[in-house]
């Protein structure tokens, strides 16, 4: 059964400069969002624009509710695609008010001979309130701010009730409080109205919960292609752990099916996920949350780093072997370290998905 949504082998390359290579994804049901994470420059932004039509790809297909968009002999016109766009710089038109540059979008929607989805069950006025910029209206693009303008750029988009809707980084130029507000609200609008979006961002927090599916482009493509939960958890290169930095890849030897070894940390059970012959010497990855603080637990590391984060701390541990292991607590815990003194981790060792490699 076709995909909603499918990119396939797509190439890109500008000014004999390879942007994109056999980059590949695909979305499978309408409604669904997919988040497009990767360092700058790898070529986020270049994927929306070859969607878009904006820009012509080398080779590949891209194909929309079982329509061709683009191939090798294809070409549907950005207009005649029913894909909207909304990048960082939104590009609003400068001699006209915020409500007549939506009503532009309206209009373009509705004058689309590709857009057979109806209007959309949000007014004009439901989504500006939603996005905070309700008083905006009568104001020209120069008189607002560049996150306000990002946000009637939003409404634009999301107004047009397109096929697809695709974000570059929505919520770039908001503080913490009013970004958290806006995505808990695009995501109630995207999954009440069924928008099927594209998201690129470079937090990964604001990916994993917005998103259905989350891509990392890193060289070589979509090296990694799934829920927003596995992305994390159980990354399936080192790539995408080094991209994270979030983690360390500690020496452990193989003794059983759930039990790995290290000579610091003694036994360490739980479920391969890979499978490793008896007795093969692997690298276990150790996210700050795999371990736990124990007071009263005999095997005990320095503490060499402390990072308060507000409701959590990140500790990191020397071992004796000089291995460093980050190490999460709640900032509520009574019992908190200074540097240099000793922290206690807590034994068995059970960590619930051992990702080696």
């Amino acid at each position: 059964m076709a995909h909603y949504f499918e990119f396939n082998n797509v190439s890109y390359s500008k000014n004999n400069e390879h942007i994109l290579t056999n980059v590949s994804f695909s979305i499978p049901r309408q409604g669904d969002t997919v988040a497009i994470l990767g360092p700058s420059g790898i070529g986020k932004t270049t994927i929306l624009k070859c969607i878009s039509g904006v820009r012509k790809i080398d080779q590949g297909t891209i194909q929309l509710k079982n329509k061709i968009l683009h191939d090798a002999h294809t070409y549907i016109d950005p207009e005649q695609r029913n894909i909207a766009l909304s990048f960082q710089d939104n590009a609003l038109f400068p001699h006209y008010t915020v409500e007549e540059n939506i009503r532009f979008g309206i209009q373009k929607s509705l004058f689309c001979s590709k857009n057979k989805n109806g209007p959309l069950k949000y007014s004009m006025e439901d989504l500006l309130e939603l996005f905070f910029v309700p008083e905006l209206k009568n104001k020209y693009p120069h008189e607002i701010s560049t996150g306000q303008a990002q946000r009637v750029g939003l409404v634009r988009s999301i107004i047009h009730n397109p096929d697809l809707l695709l974000l570059d980084e929505p919520f770039a130029n908001l503080d913490q409080n009013l970004k958290d507000k806006a995505q808990k609200n695009l995501k109630e609008i995207l999954k009440s109205t069924r928008i099927t979006t594209i998201l690129v961002t470079h937090d990964k927090y604001e990916a994993f919960y917005l998103s259905d599916y989350c891509g990392i482009l890193l060289q070589g493509g979509i090296v990694q292609f799934d829920s927003p939960y596995n992305i994390h958890h159980i990354p399936n290169s080192k790539e995408v752990v080094e991209f994270f930095n979030r983690g360390v890849l500690i020496p452990v030897e193989v003794v059983s099916d759930d039990t790995l070894f290290n000579k610091d940390l003694g036994e360490i059970k739980g479920k391969l996920v890979k499978k490793y012959e008896k007795g093969e010497q692997v690298n276990l990855l150790i996210q700050p949350e795999d371990l736990e603080h124990d007071d009263s637990s005999t095997l005990k590391f320095e503490v060499i780093d402390k990072k308060f984060r507000g409701t959590n701390l990140i500790y990191t541990l020397q071992t004796p072997s000089a291995l460093q292991l980050p190490v999460f607590v709640h900032s509520h815990h009574e019992h908190l370290h200074a540097e240099q003194e000793k922290f206690g981790i807590k034994q068995p060792i059970f960590i619930d998905h051992l990702v080696c490699f």
